[in-house]
């Protein structure tokens, strides 16, 4: 007697399970030194040295603020670090940090002699600033007031964000629908929840 395969068929309509991220822990550099890039990020950037793993085998550094990682890995040689170029290309992979006075740095940048560029988004009457540099192998840098821009999502996959104050949701709701949008998996259920919330609050006024 043998057993029986059966295939689950997929249920029609279901919602695929979530994947289960949370939020960007880290990004890691190779770097040609890493004493040089502890100052840059720690002076420029205002990170912090955070103890690393002992078990590792190879020389590198942790630094961490504003909730990431920036893991510095010493190189074998100087090939394994990409040439720094001499021209600052947006374009280029960069990592990028949203700051509340972007002429502050701007200003900061000029006293340390760190070379930068600037640029400009527009969209629906929104501007953005951005501010493009290297750091001591390269690497580019922005600062920008991206927040100004809305997240808004362009399929039906649900967004998650670090913190209550949720772009999608009017800062009226409180993060009181948070929550609840959190576990939707759908645009359709998302403003289910806004519609949900906007009686709710109205019934309260009402009464």
């Amino acid at each position: 007697m043998g057993f029986e395969i059966v295939e689950e068929e997929a249920i029609e309509g279901a919602d695929p399970l979530p994947i289960p991220l949370l939020n960007l822990n880290h990004v890691s550099f190779v770097v040609r030194s890493v004493a040089r890039s502890i100052k840059f990020y720690e002076e420029v950037l205002g990170f912090v040295s955070v103890k690393r793993p002992s078990s590792f085998k190879f020389h590198g550094a942790w630094l961490y603020n504003y909730g990431i990682g920036i893991h510095l890995l010493q190189c074998n040689s100087i090939d394994d670090v990409p040439r720094k170029k001499g021209i600052i290309n947006p374009k280029d992979n960069h990592i990028s940090f949203q700051c509340s006075d972007i002429y502050l740095l701007k200003q900061k940048l000029k006293e340390m002699g760190i070379e930068y560029v600037t640029a400009v988004v527009e969209d629906s009457g929104i501007q953005v600033d951005q501010l493009f540099f290297h750091d001591p192998d390269g690497y580019m840098v922005e600062i920008c007031n991206c927040e100004n821009i809305p997240m808004i999502p362009l399929s039906s996959c649900p967004l998650k964000f670090p913190y209550i104050k949720d772009p999608i949701l009017s800062s009226d709701y409180g993060g009181k629908a948070y929550a609840k949008l959190m576990l939707g998996s759908c645009a359709a259920e998302a403003e289910n929840v806004i519609m949900e919330t906007l009686v709710t609050d109205m019934m309260d006024i009402s009464f």
